[in-house]
């Protein structure tokens, strides 16, 4: 029988199943939890934390939508809790609420991502020229704008194929960080050369662009069509397209610096 609490709630009960265990393993423990007006997953978890299973570990932080910490997959599909709406599902539709699976899993819904913290420190950083006007026209600024409203929830990283179902942790750094390599080398003042990053350590190679990072982003980032692909395309301008092979050897690139030092892919337990 599912653990149950005395109903205060004059709204409908929802069956949740919820994913318990850790690094060893574990299961889905059912609940029942009364409704209310404007509650959203994070909330039916709270209840059962707070009525139910007070041990029952989650990851949250503002409740805003904006840190990123309370990552799950409900029904299948990577969200924020925070933002998903009870409303949303089908009454007497059962929610199941399970871990990010790209990740290892350290407690119930909690997931060990510093993977992805490492990857971060291998991408060179934003670096202008020393004599740079830092005056430059509104709409260059604008192309790497949406990039930085990314707030590592690691959605996009959860349901990367790349990732996921291949594990191929040691070869690819996944979209957020190719959102982050976007938002650098677009950048007007940018002066490092990432290109040699991107196809020999980042694995950008790897990405068959199915635009599911993109599906999942709770801040609506066209991860794919403003990053993946404009960077795709600088990659193979400058190592499979013949003539710009040939004007880049005559003119050279748009950046001409040597690239950055690059940190080795660090790998995972």
């Amino acid at each position: 029988m599912p653990d149950t609490a005395e109903n205060t709630s004059t709204g409908r009960v929802v069956a949740m199943r919820v994913y318990r265990g850790d690094k060893t393993g574990g299961d889905f423990k059912d609940y029942s939890v009364p409704v209310e007006s404007g509650m959203v997953v994070l909330d039916a978890i709270h209840y059962i934390q707070r009525e139910l299973q007070p041990d029952l570990a989650v990851r949250w932080n503002c409740k805003a939508a904006k840190c990123g910490s309370c990552s799950a997959e409900v029904n299948g599909r990577p969200m924020l809790m925070c933002k998903t709406r009870l409303d949303r599902f089908a009454e007497g539709e059962t929610l199941t609420v399970q871990p990010i699976a790209a990740f290892p899993i350290i407690k119930d819904l909690v997931t060990d991502v510093s993977w992805n913290y490492e990857q971060n420190k291998r991408i060179p950083p934003f670096t202008p020229d020393p004599n740079a006007d830092f005056t430059f026209f509104q709409e260059d600024i604008d192309r790497v704008q949406e990039f930085r409203k990314c707030i590592e929830c690691f959605l996009c990283q959860d349901v990367c194929h790349v990732l996921r179902d291949h594990d191929k942790k040691e070869e690819f750094v996944g979209p957020r960080f190719l959102v982050r390599v976007g938002s650098l080398e677009m950048h007007p003042l940018d002066t490092v050369d990432r290109i040699p990053f991107l196809k020999e350590q980042a694995g950008l190679g790897l990405c068959n662009i199915t635009k599911c990072c993109t599906e999942v982003c709770p801040e609506d980032i066209h991860i794919t069509d403003n990053a993946i692909i404009p960077l795709k395309e600088r990659v193979v301008s400058r190592y499979y397209d013949p003539i710009m092979m040939i004007l880049n050897s005559i003119f050279g690139g748009r950046k001409k610096k040597k690239p950055a030092e690059i940190k080795q892919p660090v790998k995972t337990p």
